[in-house]
């Protein structure tokens, strides 16, 4: 057991099955296998190319590693719950594949900087995987939008009926959102794509490597200037989690708004039976079940962005095993925001609206009342004297017990003598939405270019 440990030379004494048990990561860094196999390739190609170790034993190593990552892609490969970590359940595997030049890989290379490697490679794949899956969601938003791209909804302020705005510029608002969650994403990718190995445990090697030929091999753009940095910085992994924090954010957000339109009091929006479920006691529930679990699992990003941000605010430079942990939070955020999104985009693509439900609801004069202050404004009146005017005219037909379409003319022009014979036409919710002439506003045309443009940039 003894000769299987990268470290054991300076031990007289066995691990103690608990200390084996509980120091072993083997069952979370597992899922770095690939990303070790492909980091060891280009390390021991240098390692040849640089005449460190022989051509030759460079070509067999790679061979062997390469019969590895074949397996490991085509699913033949097995965890082995008895190995310390990854790193050395693919050192034994080569070892039994290509015999004692397996045992040269190790030459200038630490596991610390190899660790940091591979999960510098792993997020790099996971902001390409979410980054497409966030797409997803994109699509699925505009492509509802522009199914009910005439339909006008009350917008909210306060969760009170506030004006009323077209339910695609409502979608559109979280297109923006996830944009900029993408958009942070790839601004992170510029701290993941450096490469650390190389750092070795911490002071760099005394050997000849050459970390610039193992960057272009494994696509990095950067070299880690600081061996110290290189082997200690999880401040990429810091940056992913909180992306995927605030994509989890406004994942919850979203998924609030869907639960109130799907709603008996709202009501406008309508969920395929196959994306919702049932209630064990009254049979004529139907729940918006995974909506609230979007909802909620944004508390577990927050989560794991709280506890890695705990695991490193203490740590001395360089290394310390409390690292073992980051690759626990890091996986999960992940494994979360896909899992979210893959059944969002799901959910939202079989989604109905109920367009006379929607026009039901948006039947609300009071919904115009700032269509009636910008009329007044446009008749010369300064909008804190609209604004008032306006307010009187909805107090007395509040205490009337009628709606603003009932005052007659005589009523609206005690509230101001501008008020004329066509300010009832104002009190129309599409002819609200279609007054806008602002810029990023509720205007029909507005939208109908913000449809076009991001179809186009989805593609």
């Amino acid at each position: 057991m003894m000769k299987k440990k990268l470290w054991g030379g300076r031990f007289s004494k066995t691990t103690d099955p608990l200390v084996e048990r509980y120091t072993s990561s083997i069952r979370t860094d597992h899922r770095l296998a690939r990303y070790d196999v492909q980091g060891s390739i280009a390390h021991a190609a240098m390692l040849g190319r640089c005449r460190i170790i022989k051509p030759s034993e460079s070509r067999a190593i790679v061979r062997g590693l390469t019969r590895i990552l074949r397996a490991i892609d085509a699913g033949r490969w097995k965890v082995d719950p008895k190995a310390e970590d990854i790193h050395s359940q693919i050192q034994q595997w080569l070892e039994r594949l290509i015999g004692p030049a397996a045992r040269k890989l190790h030459t200038a290379r630490s596991r610390n900087d190899q660790v940091a490697l591979d999960l510098r490679l792993y997020c790099r794949d996971a902001v390409t995987y979410v980054g497409a899956a966030i797409r997803d969601v994109q699509r699925a938003l505009v492509a509802l939008g522009q199914a009910n791209r005439t339909v006008v909804i009350p917008g909210y302020t306060h969760l009170q009926q506030a004006q009323p705005v077209l339910l695609a510029h409502h979608l559109l608002a979280y297109v923006e959102m996830l944009d900029r969650d993408a958009q942070r994403l790839q601004d992170a990718l510029r701290r993941i794509d450096v490469l650390s190995l190389g750092a070795c445990a911490l002071a760099g090697t005394s050997l000849p490597i050459d970390r610039a030929y193992v960057a272009r091999l494994l696509k990095f753009p950067k070299v880690a200037a600081n061996s110290m940095d290189a082997v200690s910085d999880r401040d990429f992994a810091v940056e992913l989690v909180a992306a995927l924090a605030g994509l989890a954010v406004h994942l919850s957000r979203l998924a609030e708004d869907l639960i109130l339109w799907n709603s008996s009091e709202f009501g406008w929006l309508v969920l395929d039976d196959a994306h919702a479920t049932g209630s064990s006691l009254m049979p004529q529930k139907k729940n918006p079940d995974v909506l609230e679990l979007i909802r909620g699992q944004a508390g577990l990003l927050i989560g794991q962005l709280t506890a890695l941000l705990t695991v490193m605010k203490g740590l001395p430079l360089s290394y310390n095993r409390d690292l073992q942990w980051d690759k626990y939070h890091v996986f999960g955020a992940v494994d979360a925001s896909l899992q979210g999104l893959e059944v969002l985009s799901l959910l939202l693509r079989d989604a109905r609206i109920d367009a006379r439900r929607a026009r039901a609801l948006v039947d609300n004069d009071l919904l115009c009342a700032t269509d009636l202050a910008e009329y007044l404004v446009e008749q010369g009146v300064a909008f804190a004297d609209a604004h008032a005017a306006v307010g009187q005219a909805v107090a007395h037909a509040l205490r009337s017990g009628k709606s603003l379409r009932a005052l007659s003319l005589a009523e609206w022009r005690r509230c101001s003598s501008k008020f004329g014979t066509g300010v009832v036409k104002l009190l129309d919710p599409r002819r609200s939405v279609a007054r806008k002439r602002s810029a990023g506003s509720t205007n029909p045309a507005q939208v109908e270019r913000a449809l076009r443009r991001w179809r186009a940039a989805l593609r």
